[in-house]
């Protein structure tokens, strides 16, 4: 099978792209190396040494199986795009071409306008491409949990769809939960979905959204096969996940730093999860297409105080309660539903302590990159 895969050289497109090479399949990538340019911008690069994308998948293609790279823009260049899924016939295209960072989309009027451009036009490029040319290919989409908001006022949050009844009437029908963005970022997110629901009532496109949760870790067993295919290590305010995040902090002596009190639940997931979820909805496509499939990629729901308090007692660190730059709730309560990956074999990694040690082992050997300036640089929102 051949798949392409969109912004592959990403924090998870790239170890997604390793995984699914080592299971056989035939991959190119496609990437504009914005993220890498988005280092230079912020100033911040990632505490792994990242080696060029030629250099990674040279290595990759020794050690790992078979992926090409094609270096475009997807927002811009739609024809090089139609050509290229033209002539490569994927039978999946995975869509990680979008800017990640919802602090980062809050920066100012140019972050927010690119991340606009960028993921809107992008993910909708896509989808026209597939209908001007196989209106077959399986389109798989990461998209967030931030999509939903954080609250449980609705109850359980579903897989994509909300059951209501109608009013006066004896139905019940399915809607798309109703979406309550964050930032920037999310809004791209949940504009997707309106777009991909148009592509599959007006052409029928195979499409999987696949909303996920906060990503921890680094490693998979596929990047630490060499240290050429190592993966991005982010610890900034701007990029960095939480958990990598505070782990970063506890290795350079600096306070953990907590938004508000902390109170904050979200739902995440281990970066070898984020892979194996997406080889499973490729490998696992026989759906309905009359309508857009959507599982929450989630394996727990934590809080972000817990996290803190985790590595604190882990590593004796001193907790920084600071004063919240974002516009969110200072606590709420979630609930998630997994049931959908569960039900095609997905069994998640939890936290537990002998991953927490290897991303410590990882930053204590990084410890020389670590700029402490870059801590607290989430923008207020």
């Amino acid at each position: 099978m051949k798949i392409i895969v969109l912004g592959g050289d990403g924090f998870c497109g790239w170890p997604t792209s390793l995984r699914l090479a080592a299971s056989g399949y035939e991959i190119l990538i496609i990437d504009n190396l914005s993220r890498r340019n988005i280092d230079k911008e912020l100033s911040s690069s990632s505490l792994t040494e990242i080696s060029s994308l030629e250099k990674r998948i040279d290595v990759a293609n020794k050690l790992i199986g078979n992926i090409k790279y094609k270096n475009i823009d997807i927002s811009k260049e739609s024809k090089k795009l139609k050509n290229i899924i033209s002539d490569f016939q994927p039978q999946s295209i995975i869509q990680f071409a979008e800017q990640r960072s919802a602090p980062y989309s809050m920066m100012g009027d140019k972050q927010r306008r690119y991340t606009i451009e960028n993921n809107i036009t992008g993910t909708h490029n896509v989808c026209s491409a597939i209908v001007e040319t196989n209106k077959d290919i399986h389109l798989i989409h990461l998209g967030t949990m931030g999509v939903y908001g954080y609250s449980k006022e609705l109850g359980k949050i579903p897989e994509g769809y909300l059951n209501i009844n109608i009013p006066d009437t004896n139905k019940n029908i399915d809607i798309l939960y109703p979406t309550n963005p964050g930032s920037i970022y999310h809004l791209t997110k949940s504009l997707d979905q309106l777009i991909f629901q148009y592509y599959n009532k007006n052409w029928g496109l195979k499409i999987t959204d696949l909303h996920q949760g906060i990503v921890w870790g680094i490693e998979t067993p596929e990047t630490k096969k060499s240290n050429f295919l190592i993966n991005r290590f982010d610890y900034d305010g701007i990029y960095g996940t939480v958990l990598n995040r505070f782990i970063t902090q506890a290795v350079n002596n600096h306070p953990l730093t907590v938004y508000g009190i902390g109170g904050q639940k979200r739902a995440f997931i281990h970066i070898s999860d984020t892979a194996e979820c997406i080889k499973l909805a490729i490998e696992n496509d026989k759906f309905d297409k009359t309508k857009v499939r959507i599982f929450n990629q989630v394996s727990e729901i934590l809080s972000v105080d817990e996290i803190a308090k985790i590595i604190s007692d882990q590593y004796g660190s001193k907790i920084n309660y600071l004063k919240n730059p974002r516009k969110e709730l200072e606590k709420n309560d979630l609930e998630v539903s997994n049931d959908g990956l569960k039900s095609l074999g997905f069994q998640p990694i939890t936290l537990n302590n002998n991953l927490i040690d290897d991303i410590r082992l990882l930053a204590n050997t990084t410890k020389a990159n670590f700029n402490k300036e870059n801590v607290l640089n989430s923008p207020l929102w």
